[in-house]
């Protein structure tokens, strides 16, 4: 895989320590990934305010957390963003995405609701997807509250987080319900069955690889390996008729870049409106790892422009 790495993303993999997910290791790589995220000095942006709130599970006596940003300047009813973070299922927090969420805010003039949901292994599907699923229930019910148009929320995530963000808009489309006005699952993790060339190429340990995708798969499916529903898998899917317009990206050195392409062209063939990047040299989260670079900033600004242009078409008043 080296040689085909962009150069600027090279000098990046060189210092990325080697981390293969695998259910034993993972409580002390969830600990380590906790202390690394409170490491950050990350300086908020003073022109979003973040309020974490909790709010109804998808059970009786259950809550899930979500993180809202909105921006401090007094708008008008804008356009609202469901974010749902990555980590293949076993990792992540909303903090995370904090800078990017900020940026959501400013760039696209809307009010992002960051999911907080449950995680595997000790909570396997469905129970992250119940939880992104109530979020968006929730988001949508309380949109007034925020300020945002509930017929204009659109969905959006990374790896894990666009897998689902893919899985939401199935289960809105099927249950007719919340309305999803534009997806954006960035390279997304939706096919548990490890056989296309791409899920097999990388065996980079610095990077998304081969191993840590079949040992993630395992843990989010949990018993399920038999019985895969289309909405652990939405690469499963053979109905894409009636989903939202759809952006997304995938490098092509990603393990996801085949399962991402098949899903464009699904999308495309039932109609529905899809914009795709395939960036070269590009190794999963390459945008995340290396947000400065050129390739990185490229691919920011694009999805961001992206999520712009759709809230411009449903008439949201850009700033």
């Amino acid at each position: 895989m080296e040689e085909r790495v962009n150069p600027e993303l090279k000098v990046v993999l060189d210092q990325m320590p080697e981390l293969i997910i695998n259910k034993e290791q993972m409580p002390f790589i969830q600990q380590s990934f906790k202390e690394m995220l409170e490491m950050n000095n990350r300086v908020p942006n003073p022109a979003v305010t973040i309020t974490d709130k909790l709010i109804p599970g998808p059970c009786r006596e259950q809550e899930i957390r979500v993180r809202i940003y909105r921006s401090v300047a007094p708008i008008q009813s804008s356009a609202g963003l469901l974010w749902i973070h990555g980590g293949g299922y076993v990792l992540g927090t909303p903090e995370m995405d904090d800078g990017l969420c900020e940026r959501f805010v400013l760039e696209a003039n809307c009010t992002v609701v960051s999911v907080d949901y449950r995680l595997a292994p000790e909570h396997p599907f469905p129970a992250p997807l119940d939880d992104c699923y109530a979020a968006l229930t929730w988001f949508s019910q309380h949109a007034e509250e925020l300020g945002v148009n509930p017929s204009q929320i659109a969905v959006a995530g990374a790896s894990a987080g666009g897998g689902l963000t893919a899985a939401t808009s199935l289960l809105a489309r099927d249950r007719k319900g919340p309305e999803i006005i534009f997806q954006m699952p960035l390279y997304p993790m939706i096919d548990d069955r490890h056989v296309t060339p791409s899920s097999k190429e990388i065996h980079d340990t610095r990077v998304w690889n081969e191993e840590s995708n079949r040992n993630a798969w395992n843990m989010y499916l949990g018993h399920l390996q038999n019985e895969v529903s289309i909405y652990a898998a939405p690469a499963r899917c053979t109905d894409f008729s009636n989903l939202p317009p759809t952006y997304t990206c995938v490098g092509d050195l990603d393990p996801f870049r085949d399962e991402t392409i098949e899903y464009i062209a699904n999308l495309t063939k039932a109609g529905v409106p899809t914009e795709f990047h395939l960036y070269p040299g590009c190794y999963h989260g390459f945008d995340g790892y290396a947000p400065f670079t050129e390739i990185g900033k490229k691919a920011i600004d694009q999805y961001v422009q992206a999520l712009c242009a759709a809230f411009k078409r449903v008439g949201v008043k850009q700033v």
